[in-house]
């Protein structure tokens, strides 16, 4: 089964921070101990040849060529048998003609390899007991010419001028060192540090812990404000918030402001609506409680007032369906519904053999709304633009900074500078003769106002009029 993380936010950056942690701690571990590892070594063998070099200042070769030792050795561990610490002497041909009492009744058996005069070379062999060691080895040559005798504080290089002096050989200066003390050190040193290590890791854990729950505080409080809005508690999100939160919480209070406008928009909606059409089924009810006149004026009447109610149905129904507008993250593509609305133009007025020119520049041009409120908007433009054309619609679409701007233009009569606005009022038809309602372009408005854009009628080139529509650019 495959392991997934929690869907807890706490737990994830717990996990997360946790895991790096112990990635940090461990390879901190192991470089510590590696460097200390190095450390220790070289120690010990800068030790081991310390002693080496005493070994070969101690060193006296007689005239016979007996060699013998002008001072003891200061560790104690040379006198203890298996005390850790070994030397001896090989001469030529024979193996521990002098040798430390800490070998007792062993020797050490090195490997010929036929060194350099005065070279050091390391060897790693079992002991005396069998352990492991260390051992550092010189090989000392002299010939019998006699010659001054070097002073003993010399350290090695002298000694091996003072024993060319005595006669002709070859020696060999053996020094070895249990390692045992050296793993019982790293040993010592890696429990202690893992030790340190755990204790660091959960000092910082918890820290970890204490700072993930301070800064997830916001997100408790961010958690009650949006509670207290569920309950009715409040309107809005209120309270301090971290500047990381700001974004969003002015964003959902943002949201919050236009469901409570769509809201109050869609009570106003229903109450304008039963007052508007209270009227007319007044009429009706007062024309059915008269006694019967003639019949067509009755039904002129009853036309009349159907008519009446039907356009304010329309009217706030086109109100209501205005939702989407400053809802975040809306794109809806302007080459689309226009050519879809042409499309549907020319079958509807295929008898008037009218021209439509479309310029869209660039395709790529989208309204930042509803797409049902954009193709509310220019279906409206459109067919008022070919209600009253003579032969030629044209309509252009483009981007003007962060605004879109369509235009219509047609080649009919057009309208005078008054009653370019007074068409905007509802229920206005600048030719009662033209069939409608006197809603569209009063709807075109009020969509446009909704998404902070406008409308405006002027002169068009074409010899007509020219609506113009600019709306937020998605």
């Amino acid at each position: 089964m495959r392991w997934r993380l929690p869907q807890s936010l706490r737990w994830r950056l717990l996990l997360g921070t946790l895991a790096g942690l112990t990635l940090a701690l461990v390879a901190a571990g192991f470089a510590l101990s590696g460097l200390f590892a190095d450390q220790v070594q070289r120690q010990f063998r800068s030790h081991l040849q310390l002693q080496l070099d005493q070994l070969t200042a101690a060193l006296e070769v007689d005239a016979a060529g007996q060699p013998s030792l002008d001072s003891a050795l200061a560790d104690p561990r040379w006198q203890q048998p298996y005390g850790g610490l070994y030397w001896q002497v090989d001469g030529p041909g024979r193996q521990g003609l002098l040798r430390s009492r800490s070998l007792w009744d062993s020797l050490l058996r090195l490997p010929g390899d036929g060194l350099p005069s005065g070279q050091t070379h390391e060897h790693r062999l079992l002991g005396p007991a069998g352990q492991p060691v260390l051992v550092l080895e010189r090989q000392v040559i002299w010939d019998a010419a006699p010659g001054p005798e070097a002073s003993p504080t010399d350290g090695g290089r002298a000694s091996e001028q003072r024993l060319a002096a005595a006669g002709q050989g070859s020696w060999r200066l053996i020094v070895a060192q249990d390692l045992r003390e050296l793993e019982a050190a790293q040993q010592r040193f890696d429990l202690t540090l893992a030790a340190s290590l755990a204790v660091l890791g959960l000092a910082l854990a918890a820290a970890a812990g204490a700072q993930l729950a301070l800064g997830l505080a916001p997100l408790r409080r961010l958690q009650r404000a949006v509670q207290q809005v569920r309950a009715g508690d409040a309107q809005q999100l209120e309270g301090e918030f971290p500047a990381e939160l700001h974004p969003l919480v002015q964003d959902f209070n943002g949201v919050l402001l236009q469901n409570e406008q769509v809201v109050q928009r869609a009570r106003q909606t229903a109450g304008n609506l039963a007052h508007a059409i209270k009227t007319p089924l007044a009429v009706l009810a007062n024309a059915a409680a008269q006694p019967r006149g003639e019949l067509p004026a009755f039904a002129a009447l009853v036309d009349e007032q159907v008519r009446s109610a039907r356009a304010q149905v329309e009217w706030h129904l086109a109100r209501a369906r205005m939702g989407g507008s400053g809802v975040p993250g809306l794109r809806s593509p302007v080459a689309p519904v226009l050519e879809g609305l042409l499309r549907v133009m020319r079958k509807v007025y295929a008898g008037r053999e009218l021209r439509f020119d479309c310029d869209l520049a660039p395709d790529a041009l989208a309204f930042a709304g509803e797409s049902q409120d954009l193709h509310e908007m220019l279906g409206n433009l459109l067919d008022n633009a070919c209600k009253w054309a003579q032969g030629r619609v044209a309509v252009q679409a483009r981007a003007e900074g962060r605004r879109l701007l369509v235009t219509v233009d047609d080649d009919g009569p057009g309208l005078g500078a008054a009653e370019r606005e007074r068409v905007f009022e509802r229920g206005i038809r600048a030719d009662e003769r033209q069939p409608g309602s006197g809603l569209g372009l009063a709807i075109v408005r009020e969509v446009a106002q909704l998404y902070q854009g406008q409308v405006r009628l002027e002169a068009s080139a074409l010899g007509g009029l020219r609506a113009s529509l600019e709306l937020p650019l998605a």
